[in-house]
Parts: structure tokens; sequence; C-alpha cells
């Protein structure tokens, strides 16, 4: 499969570089790399990003407001294209050096990979991810996105935040600049989300994602996504955000057991 990554980063020493930086980062291991894809595929991509009203998956609650979509099919081909570069055994190779783990594939299907969008005012409160795909049955390691944004000002923020585990204090971020990508674990103490952007009202924050598995062991524990709200905000967001994912998560665990694995409800646009 042609190659659409930057070939900077395929080399075994640019990857032994890598993976040391994701493996020394705080306070969950990531790594951040500009210029990651091939510059004629991430102005294609830039160039024909897809409308944000025509995103059906809108994820709009107390804790988030921000649209996506994973039937890429429906846009231009270089999406796809890169969907099954990412998805291809190259990558997979690449993606288990840069990080250190073994066996790591990925799905098509919304858990596997797709895109992000948020208009003005778009957040996601810090949180930790489901840590399975439920209906492949596969453990849920790593995140890769890739964001999509020219002309991107710091005065707009949006940066991708991770927070210490106690959810007191940010520790890192990563710009969503042009063509940067972002590997990140994902595990029980990998706190992230980006806050409230300020931007003008025909911009919007764009990104491509792809999340990484390997095979849930016979001692995996399920563990759901969990909003966390931050320090300064109010008393009664913290109660509400609490009690709603209390909630979720019961909800979601009492499904799970009685073997109904597509939890997405949210996808209004299943084929």
């Amino acid at each position: 499969m042609k190659n659409i990554i930057n070939p900077s980063y395929l080399s075994e020493e640019k990857i032994k570089e890598i993976r040391k930086q994701f493996e020394t980062a705080s306070p969950c291991k990531h790594v951040a790399l500009p210029n990651f894809l091939l510059s004629n595929v991430a102005d294609t991509l830039y160039q024909n990003f897809p409308k944000l009203e025509t995103l059906n998956v809108k994820r709009k609650s107390i804790n988030e407001n921000k649209s996506e979509e994973y039937h890429l099919d429906r846009y231009h081909s270089q999406f796809n294209e890169l969907r099954d570069f990412l998805n291809s055994a190259e990558m997979y190779t690449w993606i288990s050096k840069v990080t250190g783990i073994e066996g790591l594939s990925s799905t098509y299907d919304s858990l596997g990979s797709g895109i992000h969008q948020g208009g003005p005012g778009s957040f996601v409160d810090v949180h930790v991810d489901i840590n399975m795909n439920p209906a492949a049955k596969l453990h849920r390691r790593i995140n890769l996105l890739i964001y999509l944004n020219k002309n991107w000002k710091d005065e707009y923020g949006g940066a991708l935040e991770f927070w210490d585990k106690d959810v007191k204090n940010c520790i890192s971020k990563v710009m969503p600049y042009f063509n940067q990508a972002a590997i990140m674990v994902t595990d029980e103490t990998s706190y992230h989300g980006y806050s409230k952007i300020n931007i003008p009202d025909d911009e919007s924050r764009k990104s491509f994602y792809i999340y990484y598995y390997t095979p849930a062991g016979k001692d995996f524990v399920y563990r759901d996504s969990r909003f966390k709200t931050r320090p300064d905000e109010s008393m009664t967001k913290t109660a509400i955000t609490e009690v709603k994912e209390t909630l979720k998560i019961n909800i979601k665990r009492f499904l799970k057991a009685i073997g109904i694995t597509s939890l997405d409800f949210q996808d209004k646009n299943k084929k």
C-alpha cells in the first residue's frame, strides 16, 4: 500500500526517538508529531473536509459539544484512503513500534476511525475513554488524532489537554495545528479533553481519529468512558456530571450484561 505518512517518521532511528518521547511524557504516554501526513494528502483532506452540518452524529450534553462521522465513503476518496492506510499491516507495525504495544489493530466502525468536528463554542470535558470495542471484543489501547486546522491561532484555544489522574492539574497540551498528529495511550488514568473554543463563525476544529486495539484477554475488565469536571467549574455542574456518568455507566453495564453490545445510541446514521 502506498505510504501517505511523512517519510521522516519511518526510519528505525526516528521511531526509537518517537518512542522515547512517548514513553517519557507526562501525565500519560503521548507524543505530538507535526507534519505527520504527506503535505498533498493533508491539503486534500482539509480542502474536502465535510461541512459541520452534514455530520449526523451530534454529541451535545453538559459535558461535550461536537459532531462526528465514520461513514467516510460519503465524502472525498482521500478519507477512505487514509483510513485504509491507517488500517494497513505497515501502519499496525509502525504504531506498535512507536508505542511498544504489540499486536495493535483497528476496526471500521465508529469505535475504529472517523472524523470529529466542532464549531464555535465546541468543547469536550476531561474524560477517560471506554476501554473496549464491545461488538468486536477488543481492548482499546491507543488513540491517534490528526488535526486538520489551517491557520489555527493560539487564542482560539482547543488544545488537547492532558490532566493528572485526580483531574486537579493540566500537565501537558497539544495544539490542534494543521497536519499535527497526537498519539496517546488510553487507560484508566489518561484524562484528556479540550476547553471551549473561541473561533470565528466560519471556522471549525477538525480532526481525523483512529483507535487501536489488542485482543481482550480473559482477565480483561470492561470500563466505560467517564467525564470529570475541571477544578474551576461550578459545584452544580460537578454534581450533575457525577450523577449523569454514574447512571450512564450502570445502564450500559446492564445492557452489556444482557447481550446488547451496540451501545452508541447517539449514532443517528447507521447503515
